[in-house]
């Protein structure tokens, strides 16, 4: 679904002579429509900003806990300072650039970089899932709460956010070389996320935190050096979501155009309150659960199939406005439900603590026939 509604996403800015996300809602809908889409579109990338900062502060400050002399009351042990420092040193740096075809290479390298993460991954399925001794119900196929799953995946797998820049950024962009870019894209983010989903789901069943290198205990060398490439993995996509915030807040404040000094303004500024918020809250489970449903989701599955069916001048029984139609109610029900049991049930957070099974005794004691 989601690869067809990111090919669809184009097909309505083709149908529509429009080359951003922002212009094809506004000829479709209107300015209601594009202010609704211009606020949905800068909180997600932002949203994910504060996500991306969460996580390099949870995994590098494990990394730097394995430097021999390096202790807890040391600086680089502090999630605070390796946020700011690696903000200053590399996100904001890199997120300056205007052109977003210069990030080609830094996406490369984090797709290498993910690969070996999950590789690492797949190795401690197999030599670490031995001592995580199994939670209750660990194979229940869904509980009620499923939906919020949904959002996460979401969140995941959107890209219509930035898919006009990538779009005009082909060689030569037409609609069958975005489809063909599309199929590859999506087709290894699946195989990449399935493998990661059941292999850290297989180690830690019920016990799987939101940000899955919280579940490895902080002697373990090879999760350390796996955390090392997550972190820079992350630090390296940052930019690519900076990139579409500045141009939301471009098109809808100056027209499109940002001068020099107003380019580097807003750029840190934008990364200034999203590193701000980072630094006061740290738990990443609720975040890409409510990013997922309230933002995601409507971008997604939402806003481009509205739009194609409103463009469309096919037959109502054509394949693509069935197919839109589907993806269009099954956008709202995730919508709905996924944010009402995002609330109900949110998501515990154990952020930086050891896991239990970590402590060779406390695994003795839960693998014990005693009672409590």
């Amino acid at each position: 679904l989601t690869d067809y509604s990111i090919i669809l996403l184009i097909k309505g800015g083709n149908l529509s002579s429009t080359r951003t996300y922002q212009e094809l809602v506004k000829k479709t809908y209107g300015l209601v429509g594009y202010l609704i889409l211009s606020t949905l579109q800068f909180l997600y990338p932002f949203i994910a900003m504060i996500s991306y900062n969460i996580i390099t502060g949870d995994t590098l400050t494990k990394v730097f806990q394995r430097i021999p002399g390096v202790g807890l009351d040391n600086v680089l042990t502090d999630r605070h300072f390796i946020i700011l420092i690696t903000t200053v040193i590399f996100t904001l740096p890199i997120s300056l650039y205007r052109d977003i075809a210069k990030l080609g290479k830094v996406s490369l390298l984090s797709l290498i970089l993910t690969i070996v993460i999950l590789v690492i991954v797949m190795v401690r399925t197999v030599t670490f899932s031995p001592q995580v001794p199994k939670s209750e119900n660990a194979w229940m196929f869904a509980k009620s709460n499923a939906v919020q799953a949904i959002g996460v995946m979401s969140f995941a797998f959107i890209c219509h956010h930035n898919s006009f820049l990538i779009y005009e950024s082909l060689e030569e962009p037409t609609l069958k070389n975005w489809s063909r870019v599309t199929h590859m894209s999506v087709t290894l983010a699946l195989v990449i996320s399935v493998v990661f989903a059941a292999c850290g789901y297989m180690t830690f069943t019920g016990y799987t935190e939101g940000d899955i290198f919280e579940n490895y205990c902080r002697d373990d060398n090879l999760a350390t050096f796996g955390r090392f490439c997550y972190g820079v993995t992350v630090i390296l996509t940052f930019p690519l979501e900076c990139f579409v915030t500045r141009e939301v807040i471009a098109n809808v404040f100056f027209h499109g155009n940002l001068s020099t000094v107003f380019h580097i303004v807003v750029t840190v500024v934008i990364i200034a309150v999203a590193t701000g918020v980072s630094l006061v809250y740290d738990c990443l489970g609720i975040v890409l659960e409510l990013n997922g449903v309230l933002s995601a989701t409507p971008l997604v599955f939402i806003i481009p199939s509205a739009c194609y069916l409103k463009l469309s001048k096919e037959r109502w029984n054509h394949s693509d406005n069935l197919i839109s139609c589907l993806i269009l109610a099954l956008g709202v029900l995730v919508m709905a439900v996924g944010f009402v049991m995002t609330v109900l049930h949110p998501q515990e957070c154990s952020h930086g603590k050891e896991m239990f099974y970590c402590s060779p005794s406390n695994v003795s004691l839960h693998n014990s026939t005693l009672p409590p």
